[in-house]
């Protein structure tokens, strides 16, 4: 029988190949599970792990059993209340068990029908935001690039233990003890050649004095021979490394919210939701993404996270003075030519009159066509207002660039967003 024996290193725990085949192998009942937290849980709540339960049934295995009849010989290690050819009185009461099977209820109250795990942040997140990307993303020319790779470029004399070059280093030391035992061997042997010479002499003829001389001369050539280090210093090669600009797709979200006297706490607390939400999608989808926050009522103005977040403002609303701001910011800041431009825009849908209509020039004529992406969430109740009418209009203008939804409760947040976000199939 052949056993196929899995070595392949595993993470920080032990059991992480097989932890990964059950989340890949039960992806649908985890993904489920998963939605339904999501809803019940505050999004500021969404950095930490949950709890899954999968029922039994869906967990089950199929196994090798045997058939009804025949004989069989049972060995029970430990028994010592019955023999061979005892019978075993039936399980007394209604429940025909002790709860610990199926259907049973367990006398210390719990029972084996769901499998019970924790997924950790890690894996809570990636369902989350599964299937979620930021659209049209592109790759920008490469300038003022900051990010580098180191790449090997060949070897050096030079350089630090943890970079030596075994291989290079040996074959180094092997060239080296060649050229420098070469001329040495060829004197030895031609000094053993004239001894031999001289020793078959008629002892008549032969000289002591160049015998003890050529003895000398092999002793001294043998000692130097030996002198010749099997590596040296001057073998050492080690790695060389340089640092090889990388190309990068670098996008930068503006996170633009109105926080003027029509938006009450709760449509604040939705908004800040919504983006808090957009933040940890960003921070896990890319590594080079910089984040803008606008706020603004009858005034735009670039603020902090925490003052975007936390800090409360009063007075009337002109939408367009943010969407001037944000052009202002990406033509000092931004270029397109560099950057993917991205923006999200949270609103109770009140505007200051004909100022909608601005706010769509203002999008069509200038943002539009530098930005990726703009997305917007209405959060309110009500019949929508002037300013998502005129939103309707840039929608149809640049349906694959424009998306507008709108949310009633915290619970429309996940669904708003997994629809604004979704990933796009490729033409």
């Amino acid at each position: 029988m052949t056993y196929f024996i899995d070595r392949r290193a595993n993470a920080k725990h032990k059991s992480a190949v097989n932890r990964q085949r059950f989340l890949d192998r039960y992806r649908t009942h985890i993904k489920r599970s998963v939605e339904e937290a999501v809803n019940r849980r505050s999004i500021t709540d969404m950095e930490r792990g949950e709890k899954i339960s999968i029922p039994s049934r869906d967990i089950s295995e199929p196994v090798f059993q045997h058939g009804s009849g025949g004989r069989r010989s049972i060995i029970a290690p430990g028994n010592r209340e019955f023999e061979e050819g005892d019978r075993l009185r039936r399980p007394g009461g209604s429940g025909g068990g002790d709860g610990s099977g199926e259907g049973g209820a367990s006398n210390q109250g719990e029972g084996v029908d769901e499998f019970a795990f924790t997924l950790t942040r890690e894996e809570f997140l990636e369902f989350v935001f599964d299937g979620l990307e930021l659209p049209h993303l592109e790759r920008k020319p490469l300038v003022d690039v900051e990010e580098v790779r180191p790449v090997r470029a060949g070897v050096s004399r030079d350089g630090v233990p943890a970079r030596i070059n075994i291989v290079r280093s040996m074959r180094e030391a092997q060239a080296r003890r060649i050229a420098m035992r070469a001329p040495i061997r060829r004197a030895l042997r031609e000094a053993q050649e004239a001894l031999a010479l001289e020793e078959r002499k008629d002892p008549v003829l032969r000289n002591p004095a160049r015998v003890q001389e050529l003895k000398a001369e092999i002793e001294r050539l043998e000692k130097r021979l030996e002198a010749v280090p099997f590596i040296d210093t001057y073998d050492l090669r080690y790695n060389h490394l340089i640092n090889q600009p990388q190309p990068s797709s670098k996008a930068v979200m503006f996170c633009v919210m109105d926080v003027s006297g029509s938006m009450t706490q709760a449509h604040k607390d939705i908004a800040k939701r919504f983006f808090l939400l957009l933040y940890l999608f960003l921070e896990r989808s890319y590594e080079r993404v910089e984040l803008v926050f606008v706020r603004h009522h009858t005034a735009a103005k670039e603020v902090d996270e925490e003052e975007f977040f936390y800090s409360r403002e009063t007075g009337g609303t002109i939408v367009s003075s943010a969407l001037t701001l944000v052009d202002e910011i990406i033509d000092k800041r931004y270029p397109p030519a560099q950057w993917n431009l991205y923006v999200a825009q949270a609103s109770d849908g009140d505007n200051w009159d004909d100022d909608s209509v601005n706010c769509r020039e203002l999008l069509s004529n200038s943002l539009m066509s530098r930005l990726q992406y703009f997305t917007y969430v209405e959060i309110t109740p009500h019949a929508h207002q002037a300013l998502w009418e005129e939103y309707e209009r840039v929608e149809a203008e640049y349906p694959d660039r424009f998306a507008m939804r709108q949310i009633v409760e915290p619970g429309d947040i996940y669904p708003v967003f997994r629809a604004l976000f979704k990933r796009r199939e490729s033409a």
